[in-house]
């Protein structure tokens, strides 16, 4: 009678190596969604800009805040909402709106602007107010850019191998300008979770001063100190870019100032912003932008005095 082979340890083994790797996978993506999913950039487009007559654009937080910053960047030189229009629907193409440390040979940043064409040094055109900047500079140099079509206006600027392809994202570059330049009131909101970390005002008015100018923040200090107040005025160089009716009103300035602090709340942990009897708060389940308890009928005079940003504690 022939012996019965006993079994080796080595199939067992293969089996348990097999169940660990396969755990580890599982708990290096489970790490990965959460870190992703608290920073912004994998749980899906968490901010939105949506127009009244029913239009919608949805973007990461990161998008947002580049968004936001290539909005303020032009109305502080005095650009009309069609230039922003035409620098966002730029980068939009160049780059979604990411501000990438790479690209065609050595194309970077928001527009893809390349270092040895005498856009900046690499360093600076990866600075997205920099790069905003630049655009705008270049832009400004057209003659008769506004009366150009997109794609033609945007073309002068880049020099793209691709000169239709700007074509497609106008109407989100449109979309986006509306609501970032403030002429489309309470139409920008982010889903932002409330975050654990606590925010800095001096961080804020940091963020508020490279992107609109010094001009932007109160002489005065607040009298909360997780607040930053921000008295609601337009300047001689918004006027001068004024397109349409409306643009450069004080009411469209707060707009403005708003929805630049949604679109860097998560990034500044920014809770709560208030303007012309509104607000946008983060982490609840409320209407991105809700009546408060203190608009009355008629205060809407009163309400857009001031754009109050309250960060996380």
């Amino acid at each position: 009678m022939c012996p019965v082979s006993q079994p080796t340890a080595a199939p067992r083994r293969g089996r348990f190596f097999r169940i660990v790797a396969a755990v580890a996978v599982l708990l290096a993506l489970a790490g990965y969604v959460l870190v992703q999913y608290i920073s912004g950039g994998g749980s899906g487009p968490r901010c939105t800009a949506q127009s009244s007559t029913g239009g919608r654009y949805r973007l990461s937080p990161e998008q947002a805040v580049n968004a936001a910053t290539i909005s303020a960047v032009g109305t502080s030189r005095g650009m009309p909402e069609h230039a922003v229009t035409i620098a966002l629907a730029t980068a939009l193409q160049e780059s979604g709106l990411l501000n990438l440390d790479h690209g065609d040979r050595d194309s970077l940043g928001l527009f893809q602007q390349r270092p040895s064409q005498g856009w900046g040094t690499a360093r600076q055109v990866m600075d997205p107010v920099y790069a905003a900047g630049k655009f705008y500079e270049h832009l400004a140099k057209i003659p008769d850019y506004s009366r150009l079509p997109l794609t033609v206006a945007a073309q002068e600027v880049q020099r793209s191998g691709f000169p239709q392809a700007y074509a497609k994202h106008q109407p989100d570059a449109e979309l986006l300008s509306a609501a970032l330049t403030g002429r489309d009131p309470a139409s920008f909101s982010c889903a932002a979770t409330k975050s654990s970390l606590a925010g800095d005002p001096a961080a804020v008015r940091a963020a508020l001063k490279r992107a609109f100018g010094a001009g932007v923040l109160p002489t005065g200090k607040s009298a909360q100190p997780s607040e930053v107040r921000l008295p609601v005025r337009t300047t001689a160089a918004r006027a001068v870019g004024a397109a349409a009716p409306g643009t450069g009103s004080v009411q469209q300035r707060g707009w403005e100032l708003a929805h630049w602090a949604v679109a860097n709340s998560a990034a500044l942990h920014i809770q709560r912003v208030s303007y012309a009897g509104r607000e946008w708060t983060a982490g609840t389940n409320q209407a991105p932008w809700h009546r408060t308890d203190t608009w009355r009928s008629g205060a809407a005079g009163q309400g857009a005095a001031e754009v109050r940003i309250t960060v996380m504690k």
